[in-house]
């Protein structure tokens, strides 16, 4: 029997709507409470995740630990290509997003976890070149697969762009969100 898992309130947000999606990093209540008057579709947080939480019901991802994510009641966490590891986030009713900075690393992760979303994030070594390295990871997530590009300091361009390419969401530090949250679909 083949089992279908349950749609998450992360992927569902991410998915759902005409645009792209825009997951604003927060680490505080004060951040999170801006985003979300500003638009913002989801909140990601690596500290404060509870004073996040507290704010907002706005989707949340935890860059930390298992524990740390469950303990704040977010909605997923980030994890890296390890089954053990997703396995337990699973079991905690977590959903898993699995970060992915080559191309390798990413087919490693559809064969040995199959996972529904990914977090596209440009190696340390890229950042210059960011937004061509995220758009050339793309190419390798496969077609029902909702992707998330790490791009903190993402332009309204850059933004746009991303969702030409067919990006679900985008992950962007905190500050003007309105400006980057579009009006209306680009034409694709």
């Amino acid at each position: 029997m083949v089992s279908i898992p349950a749609v998450g309130k992360l992927s569902q947000a991410i998915s759902e709507g005409d645009g792209i999606s825009i997951l604003v990093q927060a680490d505080d209540a004060e951040t999170a409470g801006a985003a979300e008057r500003q638009g913002a579709d989801g909140l990601v947080a690596r500290s404060g995740a509870e004073a996040v939480r507290a704010t907002s019901q706005l989707p949340l991802l935890h860059l930390g630990g298992l524990a740390e994510a469950n303990g704040a009641a977010a909605d997923g966490v980030v994890v890296a290509v390890d089954a053990a590891v997703w396995d337990e986030g699973r079991a905690l009713g977590l959903e898993c997003v699995v970060r992915v900075t080559h191309a390798e690393e990413l087919e490693r992760a559809l064969e040995e976890l199959d996972p529904e979303i990914f977090l596209l994030s440009p190696r340390r070594d890229e950042v210059e070149d960011a937004l061509e390295a995220l758009l050339g990871l793309l190419h390798d997530v496969p077609a029902g697969k909702l992707a998330i590009a790490e791009l903190h300091d993402a332009s309204e361009h850059d933004v746009a762009e991303l969702e030409r390419a067919g990006v679900d969401a985008v992950l962007v530090a905190a500050g003007d969100v309105a400006a980057l949250v579009p009006a209306e679909p680009p034409d694709v």
